[in-house]
């Protein structure tokens, strides 16, 4: 425990961790790369006809709803509905994603389809940003922001592991679009889960519009965003997540050119899933003690390796290795950068900041998955080998943005925006 927790804070901080754990099992759920991904994936390629380009396009209008995460912030830091900055919105969001679930179990054309999953998108990222909002408030509160990222991305990965299974395993035993409604349908229940923990669980005061605490807020933001600090981290969290993207290559040459399973593809993505989980069980006790200049450049060698490990992409068991190394890389970069984003984030204005670091990385991987797309498909014809080459030196080229931060001789993470509030 931190020496500036006290015993009674305990509680407190056993309740947010449970909250954190429900939200992000839905997450890992319900998210667009959650159960409903492959069966999604496949469907579209075999009733539909459509090629990498054309699922990653797809795919990526969906994740618009994450790049405008700092909308969200905004409206919850500023505006209280109900009495409330992120309860309200969260139980308004959820009820809506059950509402956008239910209703693409209906539907098959494509263009109707993304209709509803855009609602269940918007829904869930919304949903993320508040979630996020409250564990930067809290984590300052209790100096536990990384104890409460370390469980948030440890349920996500997971029920991403268990969501990789049954999405296999529905493409594997019924038709495609049968595999997608049943998908739908099962999560549509999900979001259930986060209304009642966020009524149970959040420690969240009532509030009024106060005029002068928003002028107070923007101005905390104002502040913040002149802050050298956040604009290296967002820089550094573009270029991390901005290389070539593998996800739809990789799918078709999975299924197209090595001939894996559909059952077998949603096993690799939960075998990914345990990379990140056995990362989170590992991070405090391996790379706790590392400075975060020495934990970033670790976590970017991690990431250019396993990247390159996939030239040696020939059968399932290499897969299957290769999967758990990315995923294990991945959480050790999610952990460092998500901690140090979320302790420089101003009082007042935290899901806003948050949220605006978060949808750099996410603009970044949704550019990075089209123009991998466009590049395996126009560029290199369908020939994984030379995107997976450029992909892993552009991973690697975020060595060189490392000592931009200035972390200092000790490596020590950024001051933690302190106020009085």
């Amino acid at each position: 425990m931190s020496s500036e927790q006290r015993p009674g804070d305990r509680p407190l901080i056993r309740r947010l961790l449970l909250f954190f754990a429900l939200v992000y099992v839905v997450e890992g759920l319900a998210q667009p790369d959650g159960l409903i991904a492959q069966p999604l994936s496949y469907y579209l390629k075999t009733s539909e006809g459509w090629k990498p380009t054309q699922i990653a396009a797809y795919t990526s209008l969906l994740y618009l709803a994450w790049i405008i995460k700092p909308l969200y912030g905004l409206i919850s830091d500023f505006v209280p509905l109900f009495g409330y900055r992120r309860k309200s919105y969260l139980v308004l969001v959820n009820v809506a994603a059950v509402g956008g679930f239910f209703w693409a179990t209906q539907l098959s054309a494509p263009s109707a389809l993304f209709f509803a999953l855009a609602g269940t998108a918007y829904a869930m990222a919304i949903s993320s940003t508040l979630c996020g909002a409250v564990l930067v408030e809290n984590g300052q509160r209790f100096r536990a922001s990384s104890r409460f990222v370390n469980q948030q991305w440890l349920w996500y990965n997971i029920a991403a592991m268990a969501a990789a299974i049954a999405g296999g395993q529905l493409v594997q035993r019924l038709l495609p679009q049968q595999a997608l409604h049943g998908a739908a349908a099962i999560v549509a229940f999900t979001p259930v889960v986060v209304i009642a923990g966020t009524l149970l669980l959040v420690p969240e005061r009532k509030v009024a519009i106060n005029v002068q605490a928003m002028k107070d807020s923007f101005a905390s933001l104002k502040t913040s965003l002149k802050r050298r600090e956040l604009w290296l981290i967002a820089g550094f969290l573009f270029l991390y997540n901005f290389s070539p993207g593998l996800s739809t290559p990789l799918y078709f040459t999975m299924t197209d050119t090595l001939k894996f399973s559909q059952s077998y593809v949603g096993i690799l993505s939960s075998i990914s899933a345990l990379g990140w989980v056995v990362g989170a069980l590992l991070y405090r006790p391996l790379f706790g003690d590392l400075s975060l200049k020495r934990l970033l450049n670790v976590s970017i060698g991690f990431g250019a390796f396993t990247t390159a490990a996939f030239l040696f992409l020939s059968s399932e068991t290499s897969a299957a290795i290769i999967y758990f190394g990315a995923g294990f890389a991945g959480m050790l970069a999610m952990v460092a950068t998500l901690t140090l984003a979320a302790n420089c984030c101003p009082p007042g204005a935290e899901g806003f900041t948050f949220a605006t670091l978060l949808s750099v990385g996410n603009l970044a991987s949704t550019l990075a998955n089209n123009v991998g797309a466009f590049l395996y498909t126009h560029v290199f014809d369908q020939n994984l080998r030379p995107l997976v080459v450029i992909s892993a030196a552009v991973t690697a080229v975020a060595f060189f943005v490392v000592p931009l931060l200035r972390l200092g001789r000790s490596g020590g993470s950024l001051p933690q925006y302190r106020g009085t509030g």
